[in-house]
């Protein structure tokens, strides 16, 4: 394979996979920001879900999440269970547990925003929602950009986290959708 870090795309025309990895390397470089010799393209990505409680951005492992929906219209409340509890919405013919995640925390509650969206938890053990402020899709850091320290948050959910990706400025709390599902407090959702 021949090195193309400072080749010309027209010089690659007859060569389409080089040519294709330098779009590859092109984009990353453009992503991260760094200069051009300074990305691996064969770095392992780690894929999630951005959204923002609050003023704070986390991100969530995309494996963690099944879909993400609207807030739903309609959703029943359920009488002896925990304020935090918005209640079960019918999610196709399915009936859906919907957690306002700011209210269980600690931070507010969920108040009718319309950027508000639900994500639905993958796991075979629990099958809920979690009501968040927006979500901003997906996002791709490199494990370069990643910190195992946890930072403090304003909402106090530290226990909550992995770590955080740093990205320029831009500081995304890692957050983990296992440790809250077996955490006691979440468990027990009876009043």
């Amino acid at each position: 394979m021949t090195d193309t870090s400072g080749t010309e795309l027209r010089a690659l025309r007859d060569q389409p996979f080089d040519l294709l990895r330098e779009l590859e390397r092109r984009s990353k470089v453009a992503l991260t920001g760094a200069s051009g010799g300074d990305v691996d393209i064969d770095a392992e990505e780690w894929v999630g879900i951005g959204f923002r409680l609050a003023d704070e951005q986390f991100i969530v492992s995309r494996d963690d999440i099944r879909e993400v929906l609207m807030v739903p219209p309609l959703i029943a409340r359920v009488p002896g269970a925990k304020p935090w509890i918005r209640g079960l919405a019918n999610v196709r013919g399915q009936l859906l547990p919907i957690i306002d995640l700011k209210s269980f925390l600690g931070a507010g509650r969920f108040s009718g925003q319309r950027d508000a969206r639900v994500l639905v938890i993958k796991s075979a053990d629990l099958s809920a929602g979690l009501i968040v402020d927006e979500v901003f899709g997906f996002r791709r850091f490199l494990e370069s950009e990643r910190s195992d320290e946890v930072p403090q948050t304003l909402m106090g959910c530290d226990r909550f986290l992995q770590g955080v990706y740093e990205r320029g400025l831009e500081n995304w709390l890692i957050f983990s959708v296992g440790r809250l599902a077996s955490s006691d407090e979440f468990q027990r959702a009876a009043a």
